[in-house]
């Protein structure tokens, strides 16, 4: 009888330290914060030629990571289509960060900031940036946030 109630006892303390481990687990796990830019460049050559592979750099060295570019100006950008009305931005730009914290270490670095001054003098017509932290994973199947 001792044997099977050590045996319980264990394996009731092999249930609860494992919960625990995977709640601990699963609380560590914090989304992603993602950045969208949509920009009207003026001279898309120019900004191809001049910021958006500077630019990109720093992104990338802050530990950005690109989920997708599109638009004129830029080494592999695909075309903008608008599905609703008006006109679609000319450059658009979604990234991905670990956190707030290091999305605003990068864009209030004196590096960036370099950058920005440079490219609005003739670049940029105007820009819409907006950040937004990420909820959930999308499901594979139906493409719905679980």
């Amino acid at each position: 009888m001792k044997q099977y109630f050590g045996l319980g006892l264990a394996m009731l303390a092999g249930t609860v330290i494992g919960a625990a481990a995977v709640s601990g687990l699963h609380a560590q796990a914090k989304p992603p914060v993602y950045l969208v830019t949509e920009i009207d460049v003026t001279n898309p050559e120019a900004y191809g030629a001049e910021f958006a592979p500077k630019a990109q750099a720093t992104i990338k060295a802050a530990g950005g990571r690109f989920l997708a570019i599109g638009g004129a100006g830029g080494v592999g950008a695909k075309p903008v289509t608008a599905l609703g009305p008006g006109t679609p931005p000319k450059r658009v730009t979604i990234q991905a960060w670990d956190s707030h914290e290091k999305m605003n270490a990068w864009y209030n670095s004196a590096e960036m900031s370099r950058l920005e001054r440079a490219t609005y003098s003739g670049l940029i017509l105007a820009a819409r940036i907006t950040l937004f932290a990420g909820s959930g994973a999308m499901s594979p199947s139906n493409g719905s946030v679980r």
